[in-house]
């Protein structure tokens, strides 16, 4: 488990990103407050949704979610037509549009915005429930369209006056990964946590700002084509570093380490003011190289990542191939399985019914105080069981922390506010202090989240400060309520577990390594390479999600332990085979035989015979015996594995 420290960190462009959101949320307050809209504190959280790390992401997720509301709130206006004085039509047609909507963002593209499009229109519905004329229905209707326009509006024009570049980002990450790489390669322990983070990462999202920068116009195609083959480039660099951290120190001497590491910070230091790097050609002195077969190997493929980074002309065939697997990796607004995965059916069947239940209740009780709780379950509800229940923790300390924060700026700020601009105040740093955390890891975004919509429900609570205690309690009540009723939902229906597709996965990453040998050239090489290690993090993640999966779907800890070794294997493999591909034909073929029988059969060929290998620290160490050391340790494994699932089949058969 992280500390807490080291969530909590600084990195590049964390600071900006709450500052942006801090900003966006004060203006979106001052906007709700002047126009006296209704849900100021929905309004303003919204922004959370909206905003992203760059300037173009924000801008094109502000304008979807403008399109997309108006055209909503235009089918939604001619439903109310029908359904105003009829409650159960209103309710059903609530129930069947959180339906659709929650469907499709769990099957299209849609995803990123449709949970947020469901909220809206679910809610607009709810308020005109409370409504018996049409002219103030269609007020309704039209301060529903307010609560997504207003903050999608503000946050566009912020993003266009100081919104970051997303080439600066993508500069920046680079940099970062390079400047941990050159710490680590001179034993920085204290960056190790950072750096397997980065490592485990990927550059998913390097490309996607690149992909933003070239929509964006404001830098040329040939800088575009070099950031992206800089990015293509920078794992297996990456991975060289993470086996030479792993292996006995001995295996490369400190004077080339330091060298490299040298290295690795000029590169990053020239990337990090924008500017592209020299070509690098190798210069160690014959003094300096290392006694061992394997670390001679491992400098020379250091050596070629480092000349591959920085040459121009493998850029254009990085641009190539990239053109080529875009070409093929085009498809249609549904993602493939989207009409024949049940799953995307029951999870936007288990949201809606956790949000309808929650709606009855405070409707029966007549206690809208509690409406919130109709809103948590739009903002919490996740695809599977797992990711749901890991993230509940996350929610309920965060909505503790945003309630204590928002019940001790009531109790001891509000009272003495008299003006918009302190209540304001209080808005940006709350926002801020979420912010903050939201942008972080995984482990603690959730709660940053959720700090701040308790913290908004709490301090915006009309058209102007106030302090109403009540107004605290119903609204906190509802959202633990809210978390509840989710949490009772996911667990009880349709529990989803994934453990399903961690053998898949795991199987097709052999099946991938085995296919390494075709690539022609190393462009090619470093692509596969990049997209396996990119397919091993989604497993390593999937690993860590199990455990919190309710014990009557967990696969039992030895189960999960077995999948971990066998991840833990294919990446130490995966890094020997990097070093390895180009050099030990011979060995390879057999190497790659046994991966391709491993990917069919899941059983090794013959019986290892551990006792035969030399250790890892062997001072005549090999590539050809690294890579037979992974091998083996995959296959024993991976025997392991099976025969474990067998036991546990004969056992249930029992």
């Amino acid at each position: 488990m992280l500390n807490l420290h080291y969530l909590l960190r600084p990195f590049p462009g964390r600071l900006e990103f709450a500052i942006r959101a801090a900003l966006i949320c004060a203006l979106t307050t001052f906007a709700v407050e002047y126009y006296q809209t209704p849900e100021a504190a929905l309004t303003v959280y919204l922004v959370f949704f909206l905003l992203k790390p760059d300037r173009v992401g924000s801008i094109l997720q502000s304008i979807a979610i403008l399109v997309l509301i108006s055209l909503v709130i235009g089918i939604v206006f001619l439903i109310t037509i029908a359904v105003i004085d009829e409650p159960i039509l209103r309710v059903a047609s609530m129930a069947l549009i959180s339906f659709l909507l929650l469907f499709a963002t769990s099957a299209s593209k849609l995803q990123p915005v449709g949970a947020t499009l469901a909220l809206v229109i679910v809610y607009s519905l709810d308020l005109i429930g409370h409504v018996q004329i049409g002219e103030l229905a269609t007020r309704a209707l039209l301060y529903a369209w307010l609560i997504a326009g207003i903050p999608a509006v503000i946050c566009i024009i912020i993003n266009l006056l100081i919104g970051p570049a997303p080439r600066r980002l993508a500069e920046k990450a680079l940099a970062q990964r390079l400047t941990l790489a050159a710490a680590v390669l001179r034993s920085g322990l204290d960056k190790t946590h950072q750096f397997e983070q980065i490592v485990r990462e990927g550059t998913e999202g390097i490309s996607k700002y690149l992909k933003f920068a070239s929509l964006e116009k404001t830098s040329s195609a040939e800088d575009i084509t070099r950031l992206n083959h800089l990015t293509a480039s920078i794992t297996p660099l990456l991975l060289i570093v993470d086996l030479i951290r792993k292996s006995h120190p001995d295996l490369l001497p400190a004077s080339i380490k330091d060298y490299f590491s040298d290295i690795l910070n000029a590169i990053a230091s020239k990337i990090n003011v924008g500017e592209f790097p020299d070509e690098f050609h190798a210069d160690i002195k014959q003094s300096k190289v290392p006694r061992s077969p394997c670390g001679l190997d491992i400098v020379k493929e250091m050596n070629a990542a480092l000349e591959h980074l920085t040459s121009e002309e493998h850029a254009h065939l990085t641009l190539e191939k990239s053109e080529t697997l875009s070409a093929t990796a085009k498809s249609g607004f549904f993602f493939a399985d989207a009409f024949s995965n049940p799953e995307h059916v029951r999870f936007a069947l288990k949201t809606t019914g956790a949000a309808m239940a929650c709606y009855l209740i405070y409707s029966a009780l007549s206690w809208p105080g509690i409406h919130t709780c109709l809103i948590t379950c739009y903002v919490v509800a996740l695809s599977t069981t797992g990711e749901t229940l890991e993230k509940l923790r996350l929610r309920v300390l965060g909505c503790f922390i945003g309630a204590i924060a928002g019940f001790s700026a009531i109790l001891f700020v509000m009272p003495d506010i008299n003006a918009i601009s302190s209540q304001l105040l209080i808005v940006f740093l709350g926002a801020l202090l979420s912010a903050w955390i939201a942008a972080g890891n995984a482990k603690i975004s959730y709660a940053g989240l959720q700090i701040a919509f308790a913290f908004f429900m709490c301090v915006i609570q009309g058209d102007s400060p106030s302090f109403n205690m009540v107004s605290i309690r119903d609204r906190v009540i509802g959202i633990l309520f809210g978390n509840l009723v989710v949490h009772l939902v996911f667990t009880y229906v349709w529990p989803t577990t994934i453990a399903a597709r961690v053998d898949t996965a795991l199987n097709a990453i052999i099946k991938q390594l085995s296919e390494l040998q075709r690539a022609n050239t190393k462009t090619l090489m470093y692509q596969q390479i990049s997209a396996a290690r990119s397919a091993l993090s989604k497993i390593e993640r999937d690993l860590e999600v199990l455990r919190f999966e309710p014990e009557s779907i967990r696969p039992a800890p030895n189960w999960i332990d077995a999948r971990q070794q066998t991840a833990d294997h294919i990446a130490l493999l995966m890094d020997s085979l990097l070093i390895g591909i180009r050099r030990n034909a011979g060995t390879l073929d057999q190497i790659i035989l046994r991966l391709q029988h491993q990917s069919d059969m899941g059983t090794p060929m013959t019986k290892p015979n551990a006792n035969a290998m030399p250790t890892t620290n062997h001072p005549g160490l090999t590539t050809n015996d690294l890579l037979e050391i992974h091998m083996r340790n995959l296959e024993n494994s991976n025997a392991q594995r099976f025969a474990l699932d067998k036991r546990m089949e004969e056992h249930a058969s029992a």
